[in-house]
């Protein structure tokens, strides 16, 4: 298995530059789907880790909210991939009840759900970039238009790490034009 600490310099190097090229603003969403499980070189779902669960989301989270972000983290399968989040940052979401535990939610939701301030849970999201560390699927909370991200770092432990940010969508056809700022 993987240190603690070169997991979480994994982590901060995917985080950093994924915040650097995300064209992110203050005050948007992001979301980030994690299994410990994976990162520790096990398939999903079968060995959660508390410890890789609070290295990772320290990291996340300092990163992220250094930026102004806001953070949301996707429960595993088991809570259909719902999403605890900050309640100051819920805008239109409507809060569910229930409290992500090791295997109803995952560490890394369990993690969140206890060291956010004042936590909720909510079914969907709509973030505007994220990190998915060992294939959670974290697509269906992404805005239109989803954009990858190929980072420098392809793995955190052992788990597999896509990313992505969005862009808005192109429209008006072959006369348009568009800002290239914004693509």
């Amino acid at each position: 298995m993987h240190s603690i600490e070169s997991i979480r310099q994994e982590v901060h190097a995917a985080i950093d530059e994924l915040l650097t090229v995300a064209k992110i603003r203050e005050g948007q969403l992001f979301v980030v789907g994690c299994s410990t499980s994976e990162v520790c070189g096990k398939k999903i779902g079968t060995d959660s880790h508390e410890d890789v669960a609070a290295v990772l989301f320290d990291e996340i989270y300092k990163l992220v909210t250094d930026k102004g972000l806001h953070l949301a983290v996707q429960c595993c399968e088991h809570l259909n991939r719902a999403l605890v989040m900050e309640r100051d940052a819920l805008t239109w979401e409507e809060e569910c009840n229930v409290v992500p535990q090791i295997h109803a939610g995952g560490a890394m939701a369990m993690t969140a759900y206890n060291r956010f301030e004042d936590p909720v849970v909510v079914e969907f999201v709509q973030a505007d970039a994220g990190i998915d560390i060992g294939d959670t699927f974290i697509g269906m909370h992404m805005k239109h238009v989803a954009v990858p991200v190929r980072l420098d770092i392809k793995k955190i432990g052992e788990a597999h790490v896509t990313a992505c940010r969005v862009r808005p969508k192109s429209i008006g056809g072959s006369r348009a034009v568009y800002n290239d700022a914004l693509l």
